[in-house]
This record gives structure tokens, sequence and C-alpha cells, in this order.
């Protein structure tokens, strides 16, 4: 934890704002153990970079964010670029009648179509139409430059490093 004499000297002594943050509640609360903060914090504005990267890449793309999330699910399904309904319920975490919608709303823009379930004629696949595939490859080409750029001042090694460290805690939470 920095200093007093470190607070607003800024890179020069590799202290960030919740370095500052956490010094200014320690000072006032010194009670407290405020080592979750320098972490989680920092995780919340990382975030926050993450969001506007991504929103950037799909805006280029000509997507939005859910329906690069639907796009990409079919996409990642691999052979025919199909899945039911319910299998693209699971993978995006929405409601049966947002997936309806959404669904609804690619099929206007020709970016999937519906079909039949050659398995079951009852039931319906949604496929990725090539207008969808060549959208979302587009997409994930520039999420991930846009991502290598965040990543950039690590090396290889402390970037392995820290997606280790946040796949611990991310599956001790659950996910």
């Amino acid at each position: 934890m920095p200093n007093e004499s470190q607070i607003g000297r800024g890179r020069a002594d590799h202290s960030d704002e919740v370095d500052r943050i956490v010094a200014a509640w320690s000072h006032e609360r010194p009670d407290l153990d405020f080592a979750p903060l320098h972490v989680l914090s920092r995780v919340g504005r990382l975030a926050k970079h993450l969001d506007r990267a991504r929103r950037d890449a799909f805006v280029a793309s000509d997507l939005e964010q859910w329906e690069f999330d639907v796009l990409s699910a079919l996409r990642r399904a691999g052979g025919d670029y199909a899945l039911s309904p319910k299998a693209l319920l699971q993978q995006t975490l929405v409601s049966s009648g947002a997936m309806t919608n959404r669904i609804d709303r690619l099929v206007a823009r020709g970016l999937v179509e519906r079909g039949t379930d050659p398995l079951d004629g009852r039931g319906v696949r949604v496929r990725l139409t090539r207008a969808g595939g060549a959208a979302v490859d587009a997409a994930i080409e520039r999420l991930l430059a846009a991502e290598r750029r965040l990543l950039a001042d690590l090396g290889e090694g402390d970037e392995q490093r820290l997606a280790d460290l946040l796949r611990r805690l991310s599956l001790t939470l659950g996910d």
C-alpha cells in the first residue's frame, strides 16, 4: 500500500487510482482491512475498459452485444452452425420471450434463419447464415485485437498467471 508521500505521484511509482482510494480509506478507517479493494476495484475498473473495447468492436461490426452473443453461440457450435432455441437460451442466459424476439430480429437482418430440426420435425433449429457468419467472424477478430491491446503491457507469463488466478477465483464463485 502506498504511503502518503507516494499518493499523487501516479505512474512514476506504479500507483494508480485504486492505491489512492485505498490509502485515503485506510487513513480514515485504519480499523478495516482494505485488501479486497486492491483486487476487486481493479477488476471492476478493468471491466469498464473491456466493456468499452467490446462495444467499439461490435459497433464497428454493425452488431449489438446481444447479437454477437447469439451469433457467436451459433458459430462456436460448428458443423452446420445451428442450435435449438433452448440451447441458445442456455448459452446466452436470457428468457424464452427475449430469445424469440432476438431470433426474430436476427432473421429480419438476414443473420440467422429458422428451420425444422432434422431429428425432430416438430423442433426448430436456428442456423447462422453466410452473412451472420461473416459478421460474427469480423466482430471476433476486432474484439481479439482490442483485447490484445488491453493486455499489451503484460508479458506472456504475467498474462498466463493472471488468467490462472482469475480462473481459480471464478471457479470458487461457481462460474
